[in-house]
């Protein structure tokens, strides 16, 4: 099984701008392509190299006389692996970084190993990953682009929406986390440093204030409202509407005029 996809390609003068579901590593062993990444360019060369996240765009054209290493790394297949934690952390944020020599040398190499030897291109794509990895890790280099440190790929607009859409659902965490393409615990962390809320505190909350425009606009029972926000009762979600609002949806729901005849 081939975890990894990794192939050599000469980038063309035609220019590209996309993005895509999958991590991405660019090496150069020679020649040049100007990349730029959510508008922060620079150019890829022997001694630049540079880290694609998944779901960020960026753009790019090469001088058509490059030979470039391309290593994709699907999501979907970092469960099965042991190094998981480490392809996570490499990949937490885009970055340009500088390639020092051995990297170039090693680099160099395994492009010639992929094209003689492509059914070994998840050992060869390891290889170069976990020589990054120390590279950028152990020794701190400190090329984290810092334009995009605090954003971390959570999209929260894209988090609400898909949390709209399925309040009557069980809604969980690790469902949240793959739509930002991030392990459980960085999603968490990250959501909690952006909000100040854990994921489930911020499910509860949209549950509860679309719950109330039902119960102030519509004659809905409230039993009926209760499961079209996931609550599993009216009881439940009595408690919870009381807590949040100070006020249990019967008595607002009255407060504004609407008829209880329904409940």
């Amino acid at each position: 099984m081939s975890f990894f996809q990794l192939r050599t390609c000469t980038l063309t003068p035609q220019f590209v701008s996309h993005e895509h579901s999958f991590h991405q590593l660019i090496l150069a062993t020679s020649g040049c392509t100007e990349l730029s990444i959510e508008g922060r360019g620079e150019r890829i060369t022997r001694e630049r190299g540079c880290i694609i996240p998944t779901a960020y765009h960026h753009d790019y054209q090469g001088d058509g006389n490059n030979q470039t290493l391309v290593l994709d790394v699907p999501l979907a297949n970092l469960t099965a692996l042991t190094c998981a934690g480490e392809i996570e952390r490499l990949f937490e944020r885009p970055r340009f970084f500088s390639v020092p020599r051995q990297l170039q040398d090693l680099a160099e190499s395994m492009a010639t190993q992929v094209e003689h030897y492509p059914a070994l291109q998840s050992e060869i794509a390891a290889l170069i990953l976990r020589a990054i990895y120390q590279g950028l890790h152990d020794a701190r280099l400190p090329e984290a682009m810092p334009e995009f440190r605090s954003r971390e790929r959570l999209d929260l607009a894209r988090i609400d929406a898909y949390i709209d859409t399925h309040l009557a659902d069980t809604i969980r965490v690790e469902r949240l986390a793959e739509l930002c393409a991030m392990s459980v615990g960085h999603f968490h962390a990250c959501f909690r440093d952006a909000t100040g809320l854990t994921p489930s505190s911020h499910v509860q909350l949209r549950r509860l204030d679309h719950a109330r425009a039902l119960v102030r606009t519509s004659e809905l029972p409230l039993g009926q409202i209760a499961l079209m926000v996931g609550f599993r009762d009216q009881g439940s979600f009595t408690r919870a509407y009381r807590r949040r609002f100070d006020v249990p949806p019967l008595a607002d729901r009255r407060g504004l005029n609407v008829s209880p005849s329904l409940v």
